[in-house]
């Protein structure tokens, strides 16, 4: 009898040890291979007659930061936006609110990669682009040391927006 206690409390004991250790290699697949902040490498677009252009203007700006737990906010910038003449966000005139919501892509949410299937998924709560708020976006990627790329769905016309991120290290 005093052995078999013996076992349960080891069993109990050992248990919980052992479903933080089978959980890390999930953890590993998942958001931790991702954690961090990156800066935007490129933002480019594939036409469907195979050429490339940037997406958002010659020199993109940007940033993504994903959490351990996979809560991420991602701004893309067109680095040669105009700005308002008024100088008052409120004031701006039909052009300059057209340039700065097409020169513009944020989102905020969760994220996840699956490496076997080779998918990044992108549960978005809010963004600049109201369409988006509530979907859920998977894209295919390819992870290599600090260089994170990935290709957004098809757009309507076929073109294939295409995008890079290099993780950046705290010195």
């Amino acid at each position: 009898m005093k052995s078999a206690k013996t076992l349960l409390f080891a069993l109990l004991t050992l248990l919980p040890v052992h479903a933080v250790t089978a959980s890390e290699p999930d953890r590993m697949n998942t958001v931790a291979a991702i954690e961090g902040t990156w800066a935007l490498a490129f933002a480019d677009v594939k036409h469907p007659d195979g050429t490339r252009t940037h997406d958002y203007g010659d020199a993109p700006k940007g940033r993504l930061q994903i959490d351990h737990a996979g809560h991420y906010s991602l701004f893309i910038f067109d680095s040669s936006r105009p700005r308002f003449a008024a100088n008052d966000k409120k004031a701006g005139t039909p052009s300059e609110f057209r340039d700065a919501a097409l020169g513009t892509s944020s989102h905020f949410g969760t994220v996840a990669i699956d490496p076997m299937k080779g998918t990044l998924t992108f549960h978005i709560e809010g963004a600049t682009y109201p369409n988006w708020e509530g979907t859920t976006q998977v894209r295919s990627y390819a992870l290599s040391g600090d260089m994170l790329s990935y290709k957004v769905p098809p757009r309507p016309n076929g073109d294939i927006p295409l995008t890079g991120w290099k993780r950046l290290h705290i010195d």
